[in-house]
C-alpha cells in the first residue's frame, strides 16, 4: 500500500499532549528532539529521567523521592523505579475531580439499566466503602476480591480497597465456580464483593446459587457485599446469612452509610495494587502482582501521551472485569475523563447498541476488541451512515490481531477522520508494548510502533536482534509496570521462568512479531500454547480440569486453530472403551466447560482421536499438535515418545469447515 489510511494534520499534531511533552523532554535531555523516534530514544537511553518527567507532566500526586529514580537499571528482573517514592493510587484517580466537571461515570447495562455518577458522588461512595473496609479490619496487603459486571460499584470497590493499600482482584460473573475458586482460592481474600446476577443478550442470568457455592469454598472471606443488579440482593444476603455467612447489601452498607471523610495514606511506589491472573496453561492460573506506582505511571503514559486523553474526554472501552483492559480503563479517572461503562452483549438488542451509546454520550475514545470490529464488518453495519460520531477522535483495538480488512472497515464504515490505535501488550504488564502513536500515519494492517519508554525488539531463537523478519517479541529495557512478582512465589522462581529464563536480561513476552518498513509492527499471534479466541486468553489446563471430570472421557488435548481471522478452540478427546463421541456427548462436554469454566472456554470443534502425542517425560504436546493441524512440520519429533500419533491430526475433515 503506497498511501496510509489516515494521516493527521499539522495543527492536530501540534495540539496533542505528546507534542507538548516532547517540548518538555527537550529541556530535560538537553538536545533537540526532531520526531517521535528521537523521543523514544531518549526514553530508553535515560529511563530514570524519562519516567521522572512523566511523573511531573502527567500530574501524579505523591512524592517521587530523591534521585536516582531507577536503581539497578541494568537488571531484568531486579530494576526498581522510584525506590524512595510514595503515593496513593486511589488519591490519584479521585484527584481528577479537581479538574473535571460533569459525570465521572456513566453506565449502560444493555437496554435495561442506565445510570450516571458525578465526581462528588463517586468520592463520597468511595469514602463510605473505605469506612466499611476499615471497620472490617482491612489493612495494607489484604485482598479484596470482586465478581462483578462492569458496573460503577466495581470502580468504587477498587478505589476503596486501594485507598487503604489493600490488593484488588476481580473476575466477571460469567466465570464458573471452579474458575473463580482457581483464582480467588489462591489469594485468600478477606472481602468478596459480588452481584445477584447480570444481563446478557436480553436474558437475566441469576448467579445466586453460584455465589452461595463459592462462599462455602472460600473460607478466607470474612464479609460478602452484594450489589443489586437484578433486584435480588436482599434475598441473596438472607440466604447467605442463613448459611452462616456475614453478608450485607451494597445499598445498606455503603450507599446508606453515614457520610465519611476520605483519607489517603501514601504507600511505596512498588506497593501491590492488583492481582491479575495468567491463562492457566499448565495448571491453575498464575497470580500476577502489579504495583500501584508502576500501574499508574504506565497507564498515564499510554493514556495521556499515546491516546491523547484530555480533561473532559469521554472514554468507553468494551471490557469485563476478567480482562486487564478494565484495570486500564479505570485509570482514566486520573486524567479527569468520564468513563463510559457498558455491560452485556454488544449486539443486543442490535449491532448499533454501542454506537447508540457513543453518540448519546459524545464519546471521544471508543475501545474494543479486534473480534468486535470483525463481527461488525460481517454484520455489514455502517455507523458512519447511521450515527453522529463527530466527537470521536480515537478508536482503540486490542485483544487479538486486527487484520488488514478490519483497518479498511474502520475507515470505510465507521469514521474516515479518526486515529485507529491498534495495541498489543497484556495482563503480564497491565499495559502495552506497541500501539498507537499520535502524529504518525496509520498504515493498513500495522500497529504504529513501540509505546513510549518500551524497548521493544524482535529476536531470533538465540536472542539475536532481528531488524526484519518474524521472531519473538522482547523488551530490552526495564519499565515500571513489570510485575512485583507472582503471589506465593517467594523466591521469584516462577516469575523468572515466565519471562526471563529463555532470554536472560530480556523480557520475553511470547508473541510472534515482525517490524514493518514504516517502523510499525505486525503481531502474528502467540508463540506458545495459550489459546486466544476473540482476544480472550484461555489456558488449556482450565479446559482439561472440566473435561477430565466426565466419566466418558479418558484424556484430552486442546489447541487454538487459526480460523476466519481469529482463533477457535479445538478439543481432541480419547473416550473410554466402548464410548463413541456423538452429539449428545459433545453437548455434555460443552455444558461442563461452560458451567465449570466460562462460555468463552467452550470449544468450537470436538474431535475423537485414538492417541495423543507426548514427550518422553509423559507431557502432552499441544504445540506439536497445533503445528500439524496447521499443515506445518514438527521440528523436534525426536523429543516425542510416540511421534506416530501426530499423523492422527493431519487432514481432519471437521477442521476444514
Amino acid at each position: 500500500m503506497s498511501q496510509p489510511l489516515w494521516q493527521p494534520g499539522e495543527t492536530a499534531i501540534r495540539s496533542t499532549n505528546l507534542a507538548r511533552f516532547m517540548t518538555d523532554a527537550e529541556a530535560s535531555c538537553g538536545h533537540r528532539l526532531m520526531n517521535y523516534e528521537d523521543l523514544q530514544a531518549f526514553s530508553l537511553a535515560d529511563p530514570g529521567a524519562f519516567w521522572r518527567l512523566v511523573w511531573d507532566r502527567c500530574g501524579i500526586k505523591g512524592d517521587p523521592g530523591e534521585a536516582p529514580y531507577l536503581v539497578d537499571g541494568d537488571k531484568m528482573p531486579g530494576a526498581r523505579f522510584f525506590p524512595k517514592g510514595k503515593l496513593n493510587f486511589a488519591e490519584n484517580l479521585l484527584a481528577g475531580a479537581d479538574r473535571a466537571t460533569g459525570d465521572a461515570l456513566v453506565f449502560h447495562g444493555e437496554d435495561k439499566v442506565s445510570r450516571r455518577m458525578g465526581w462528588d458522588e463517586l468520592s463520597q461512595q468511595t469514602a463510605q466503602l473505605q469506612g466499611l473496609l476499615r471497620r472490617a479490619g482491612i489493612k495494607a496487603g489484604d485482598r479484596v476480591a470482586a465478581m462483578l459486571p462492569n458496573v460503577p460499584e466495581a470502580i468504587i470497590g477498587m478505589l476503596g480497597a486501594s485507598s487503604l493499600g489493600a490488593i484488588w482482584s476481580s473476575c466477571s460473573p460469567d466465570f464458573g465456580v471452579q474458575g473463580v475458586l482457581d483464582r480467588f482460592g489462591q489469594i485468600e481474600p478477606r472481602i468478596l464483593i459480588t452481584c445477584d446476577g447480570y444481563w446478557y443478550a436480553g436474558k437475566q442470568i441469576d448467579v445466586t446459587e453460584k455465589v452461595a457455592e463459592i462462599a462455602k469454598k472460600l473460607p478466607s472471606v470474612e464479609q460478602i457485599i452484594v450489589v443489586s443488579y437484578l433486584g435480588k440482593a436482599d434475598a441473596l444476603v438472607q440466604s447467605l446469612k442463613a448459611a452462616g455467612q456475614n453478608a450485607v447489601t451494597w445499598d445498606s452498607a455503603v450507599v446508606g452509610a453515614p457520610a465519611e471523610a476520605m483519607t489517603f495514606e501514601p504507600f511505596p511506589f512498588s506497593h501491590p495494587l492488583y492481582i491479575l491472573f495468567s491463562s492457566g496453561t499448565t495448571g491453575v492460573p498464575k497470580c500476577i502482582v502489579h504495583s500501584a506506582g508502576g500501574t499508574l505511571i504506565k497507564h498515564l503514559s499510554e493514556q495521556q501521551l499515546m491516546c491523547d486523553f484530555r480533561p473532559g474526554d469521554r472514554v468507553m472501552y468494551f471490557t469485563t472485569l476478567g480482562w486487564m483492559m478494565w484495570n486500564w480503563l479505570a485509570s482514566g479517572l486520573a486524567s479527569s475523563v468520564t468513563l463510559l461503562l457498558y455491560d452485556g452483549s454488544p449486539f443486543h438488542p442490535s449491532a448499533s447498541v454501542l454506537w447508540d451509546y457513543a453518540q448519546e454520550e459524545r464519546c471521544t475514545h471508543f475501545g474494543t476488541s479486534a473480534k468486535y470490529i470483525d463481527a461488525l464488518k460481517k454484520a455489514e453495519a455502517r455507523p458512519m451512515d447511521t450515527h453522529d460520531l463527530s466527537a470521536l477522535r480515537v478508536i482503540l483495538s486490542t485483544g487479538s490481531v486486527l487484520v488488514p480488512e478490519s483497518y479498511d472497515y474502520v475507515y470505510d464504515s465507521i469514521k474516515k477522520d479518526v486515529h485507529l490505535g491498534s495495541m498489543s501488550g497484556g495482563t503480564d504488564i497491565v499495559g502495552c508494548f506497541v500501539g498507537g502513536i499520535p502524529g504518525k500515519p496509520v498504515w493498513r494492517g500495522e500497529i504504529q510502533g513501540p509505546q513510549i519508554g518500551m524497548g521493544v525488539a524482535v529476536v531470533d531463537e538465540l536472542g539475536n536482534v532481528l531488524p526484519k523478519g518474524k521472531g519473538e517479541l522482547v523488551c530490552t529495557v526495564p519499565f515500571p509496570s513489570m510485575p512485583v512478582g507472582f503471589w506465593n512465589d517467594p523466591d521469584g522462581k516462577k516469575y523468572r521462568a515466565a519471562y526471563f529464563d529463555r532470554f536472560p536480561s530480556l523480557w520475553h513476552h511470547g508473541d510472534f512479531a515482525e517490524w514493518t518498513e514504516h517502523g510499525g509492527m505486525i503481531i502474528h499471534g502467540r508463540s506458545d500454547a495459550t489459546l486466544n479466541p476473540g482476544g480472550v486468553r484461555i489456558g488449556t489446563a482450565e479446559i482439561y480440569r472440566q473435561v477430565e471430570q466426565l466419566p466418558e472421557i479418558k484424556e484430552a488435548i486442546v489447541i487454538g486453530q487459526d480460523w476466519d481471522h481469529d482463533v477457535r478452540v479445538v478439543l481432541f478427546v480419547i473416550t473410554q472403551d466402548g464410548v463413541t463421541l456423538d452429539d449428545a456427548l459433545r453437548n455434555k462436554i460443552k455444558k461442563q466447560i461452560r458451567v465449570g469454566a466460562s462460555p468463552r472456554h467452550v470449544p468450537a470443534r470436538i474431535v475423537q482421536v485414538a492417541d495423543i502425542p507426548r514427550t518422553k517425560s509423559g507431557k502432552i504436546t499441544e504445540l506439536a499438535v497445533r503445528e500439524i493441524v496447521h499443515g506445518r512440520d514438527v521440528k523436534n519429533k525426536e523429543a516425542l515418545a510416540n511421534p506416530e500419533a501426530l499423523d492422527l491430526y493431519r487432514g481432519i475433515r471437521e477442521l476444514a469447515e
